[in-house]
């Protein structure tokens, strides 16, 4: 089947991007009226499908995550707590936003797992690079608490196996969600093999990361209501200088987009095309430096148009087309 992609990227792999998910992750749900809810996943899939993108990318069902791999980032005690409180039916609430219901263990364990086998599949050339459209999220979960509608870190469980396989020996997280990336921090403030640049809207929630945990950590609060222009030139002036000077072997993307001015859970003002330019931007810094490999997973985004649009930039981007 012709993926009809173009012709010339420059250096680039000519290869699919795969889209990895499973229909646990539509089965989660943390109630009627919760904004990280079911219809997120299918706004995605809507969105690309209108767009002519579906038909064009490596579709693959994430497998579960296994124990040896969710441990390499949180200890046994804590996801074993997890596993005794998943519920045979009704809803166990973890904290006022984060709940577990029947369904929510399955869909955590392939929401890691989704990230653990892009990350497979990248390292070993099969595609060029994916996306987890997956739920629950991931970049709030620390250590050995959840939060934040997350439970398992599922982009830090991905770089903690990026890690274990040979040839990749340092990783560069990129988190433009409206909400600090937490729980990414906790878990590799003290690691020097991994490098996070991030935006995020401050003062709000988690109200953390004003001042970074360790020097691997550039951390940039904007302003309620930033907007285009002022994202840019974060990416532009501080985010692309220390990726280069990084220089990683993967990228893993936090892909929020609950930045957007249409998005009410927060004030960030970002547009469609700042995700299609921002991942253009994290494209070439792959093609410098690590031969296009890049694992993005889903994290924010709640109002479904804009999530479905702005998804669509971001994967567009990835896939060439």
């Amino acid at each position: 089947m012709s993926l009809g992609l173009p012709s010339i990227f420059g250096k680039r792999r000519i290869a699919p991007t795969a889209y990895l998910t499973h229909p646990d992750c539509v089965l989660h749900s943390m109630g009627t009226y919760h904004p990280e809810c079911p219809d997120r996943l299918a706004a995605i899939q809507d969105a690309l499908m209108k767009a002519g993108l579906w038909d064009h990318l490596k579709h693959v069902e994430a497998p579960a995550a296994s124990m040896h791999e969710l441990e390499r980032v949180h200890p046994h005690a804590y996801v074993e707590a997890l596993r005794k409180l998943s519920p045979q039916q009704g809803i166990v609430h973890l904290d006022p936003d984060t709940a577990m219901a029947p369904h929510t263990w399955q869909a955590a364990l392939h929401a890691a797992g989704a990230v653990v086998k892009a990350t497979d599949l990248v390292v070993d050339g099969e595609v060029r690079n994916a996306f987890c459209a997956v739920r629950p999220p991931g970049h709030h979960a620390e250590i050995e608490k959840a939060m934040g509608f997350c439970f398992f870190n599922n982009v830090a469980v991905g770089v903690r196996h990026a890690l274990s396989r040979q040839g990749i020996r340092k990783v560069a997280v990129v988190d433009f969600d409206v909400h600090h990336g937490n729980g990414t921090e906790d878990i590799f403030k003290a690691d020097d093999k991994v490098l996070m640049v991030s935006i995020f809207q401050h003062p709000f929630y988690p109200y953390s990361g004003e001042h970074p945990l360790g020097i691997n950590m550039h951390n940039t609060p904007m302003r309620a209501g930033s907007g285009s222009a002022a994202f840019r030139a974060v990416v532009e002036k501080l985010w692309l200088p220390e990726l280069d000077r990084f220089k990683p072997d993967i990228i893993f993307i936090s892909a929020g987009f609950d930045a957007h001015r249409d998005d009410d859970m927060a004030s960030m003002a970002l547009c469609d095309d700042d995700y299609g330019w921002v991942t253009e931007r994290l494209m070439d810094v792959a093609d410098r430096h690590c031969d296009d490999r890049i694992v993005s997973s889903l994290e924010g985004g709640y109002c479904l148009s804009a999530l479905g649009r702005s998804a669509t930039a971001h994967i567009r981007t990835l896939a060439g087309l």
